[in-house]
């Protein structure tokens, strides 16, 4: 299989390229990464070779054309993704994660032979209370950037039955792992304590988020690629649900510090308070279940940005 893999140098597709390369995620004869390198993107997360890059915009309709027609899938990691972001500026998200959507999907549509994959996120089901959305759940997202996630959601399938064409959509809870942007929570508060900082916890931390690890959420985006129903959308969850105060005080814990870290600041708005995701289905129909258990995953993680400041020194 030749697969395109949009936004490629960036935090999980990254990792995809690279399990995909290393022999972990087999069957690929050719990898083909386009991305913009806009500031979460590094050709740094990439391996040296292995694979083609192209720089570019996936609302460039000609370059995704010249890309698609040469590749047997198409698995869009692109994507504006920080919801602080998202509230500041909210037309880079709707012009990426939407606009840009469409513009795949148009290429996509001229191949019957080619396959789309979605990479969504949970958080367009919106705040739950204690109940986990399943793939049937109502789209109810609260701020920009999973407006936007829901948006495009809604764009695939509408070119699903309109069009007939071979999509489908993952939707993962927190991923967390190497080479992710420094603005996210958990690589922020470990930076944070390495360069002597404290760790800015929103409203009171009870704010609660299922985590999983980049690793395990690369299986099941490939177990979806290669065994996935066209039309479908699958829930990717890691079963590990915590508030931030907890995940805070892991991190602390492990890097030999105190609680004394802590610094609450003002809430963000339109916190959600929780996110959870029901994923029975891709358990029971494509056999994924998560295997990295939350304490090594965060411990491994905690240590890789320890041992590479030369990787996040120039970016952070």
């Amino acid at each position: 299989m030749r697969i395109l893999i949009t936004g490629g140098a960036g935090f999980i597709g990254s990792n995809f390229v690279r399990r995909a390369l290393d022999g972990t995620l087999k069957g690929f004869s050719r990898v083909t990464v386009l991305d913009n390198l806009t500031y979460a993107g590094n050709l740094a997360n990439l391996p040296e070779d292995g694979f083609e890059f192209v720089k570019g915009d996936i609302c460039d309709g000609n370059l995704v054309n010249s890309l698609v027609s040469k590749n047997d899938a198409v698995l869009n990691f692109a994507a504006e993704s920080h919801v602080d972001r998202s509230i500041s500026n909210p037309k880079n998200f709707m012009l990426t994660n939407i606009l840009g959507v469409q513009t795949l999907l148009n290429a996509v549509k001229s191949r019957a032979d080619c396959k789309f994959l979605q990479i969504s996120t949970d958080e367009v089901y919106g705040s739950l209370k204690s109940t986990s959305a399943n793939e049937d759940s109502p789209l109810q997202p609260n701020s920009p950037y999973a407006a936007s996630k829901a948006a495009a959601d809604l764009v695939v399938r509408s070119y699903f039955r309109t069009y007939g064409m071979n999509v489908v959509i993952t939707r993962s809870s927190n991923n967390y792992g190497p080479y992710q942007y420094p603005e996210k929570l958990i690589p922020l508060f470990v930076l944070n304590l390495i360069q002597g900082k404290k760790v800015p916890i929103y409203g009171n931390g009870t704010n609660i988020r299922d985590w999983i690890h980049v690793d395990d959420n690369c299986n099941a985006i490939y177990k979806v690629l290669m065994g996935g129903n066209a039309g479908e959308t699958y829930n990717i969850g890691g079963g590990n649900e915590f508030s931030n105060l907890e995940v805070a005080e892991d991190i602390i814990r492990l890097m030999g510090f105190d609680n004394s870290k802590f610094e609450f600041v003002q809430d963000r708005a339109g916190h959600d308070f929780r996110y959870s995701v029901d994923a029975s289905k891709i358990r029971n129909e494509l056999k994924f279940v998560p295997c990295i258990e939350f304490a090594s995953g965060l411990a491994d993680t905690i240590n890789w940005y320890q041992n590479n400041e030369l990787w996040w020194g120039k970016i952070h």
